[in-house]
């Protein structure tokens, strides 16, 4: 029961995760070298969409040679660095930039009310799958110290509030200043990033532009350690409990590059990703909303009927019924709008 209902989420959310990065990560890097060598002769033989990936997959599975979560906590501060950074960057450009000419702010309306509540529950899905495992991998409490005395959940608490007060400074000024600026003509695939290029590629400094996907390629590739250390510990631990030996380094790589170059043919083979990402969302929303709260339920063995106790199994129960109805919803709106299918063809 544990493996099916624990351990599937966690490897599905690393796994699909690490792909999702792939994706962002390789076409980024495309964009990145479109912009540094845009009118100088060098983009006449131009690598493909899958050999970006490649090139993104490579430069990820050599950083992913560092052991465990302590080891990349320079990587991971790069990353948190970074991803300050390209948000900043993303909505400053925007919102100096100016509204774009006949930028509609209407609610887009379906043909039935039916339609309308499931294009709306699809759309928290996404929402999910944008916070997809943020607390798969809690690198503030598998990284601190914990005993009786000095327990861990105080300090890691305080991290905590840091930690999504930054991520709610970065994502409330993206989210409004462009939703201002471009309204219904953000693109489908690519979102902001794709938009400054399309409508202000011009316009804004290459500088800027260039500057904002590499902080953004950065940034994939360290996040890749960290979505990808439950899968590389999940491999490592089977080998450990079968051999009853520690992992050796050499066994330890071969792993990790299995890994990640796995996640680049799931990348290749289906890179539509991003069309199920509300499905995607729903399934992964137990991890957040319910498991917490069982968990607690397990452990703390409040008084029944308690307050506490009816809070927790409301929540859970709330989570997981969410989950269902968030499924139910992305596979309706895939089945009533189709996906654009495109198997081993990036783009």
């Amino acid at each position: 029961m544990g493996k099916i209902f624990a351990l599937f989420p966690v490897m599905y959310l690393s796994g699909g995760t690490c792909v999702a990065l792939i994706i962002v990560g390789g076409s980024t890097t495309k964009l990145f070298y479109q912009i540094v060598c845009g009118g100088h002769g060098c983009t006449e033989k131009p690598l493909t969409n899958v050999e970006w990936y490649l090139v993104f997959t490579s430069a990820a599975v050599v950083l992913s040679q560092l052991p465990n979560l302590n080891s990349i906590a320079g990587v991971s501060l790069i990353g948190a660095i970074t991803a300050v950074g390209y948000c900043t960057i993303m909505w400053l450009v925007s919102v100096t930039e100016g509204r774009l000419d006949g930028v509609s702010y209407d609610p887009i309306k379906e043909n039935d009310n039916m339609a309308m509540i499931f294009s709306v529950l699809n759309a928290l899905g996404i929402m999910a799958f944008a916070f997809r495992g943020h607390n798969l991998t809690l690198e503030i409490q598998a990284t601190m110290p914990s005993s009786e005395k000095n327990p861990s959940h105080v300090p890691m608490w305080e991290g905590v509030k840091v930690a999504y007060a930054i991520i709610a400074a970065c994502l409330f000024p993206l989210a409004i200043g462009g939703y201002w600026a471009y309204g219904h003509k953000i693109p489908a695939n690519g979102g902001m990033l794709t938009a400054i290029y399309q409508y202000h590629g011009r316009d804004a400094s290459q500088f800027v532009l260039a500057l904002t996907s590499l902080l953004i390629i950065i940034n994939a590739v360290t996040s890749f350690q960290i979505y990808g250390m439950p899968m590389f510990d999940d491999m490592e631990s089977k080998y450990t409990k079968r051999k009853k030996k520690p992992c050796p380094w050499w066994l330890r790589s071969v792993f990790r590059v299995m890994f990640g170059y796995g996640c680049f043919f799931v990348a290749v083979a289906i890179p539509f990703l991003g069309s199920l990402a509300g499905l995607i969302g729903g399934v992964a929303v137990p991890v957040t909303f319910a498991y917490p709260c069982f968990l607690w339920l397990k452990i703390k063995k409040p008084k029944k009927y308690s307050m506490m106790w009816w809070l927790n199994w409301v929540l859970g129960l709330w989570g997981s019924a969410l989950s269902v109805v968030l499924i139910a919803a992305g596979i309706y709106v895939v089945i009533d709008t189709g996906v654009e299918v495109s198997f081993f063809k990036p783009h």
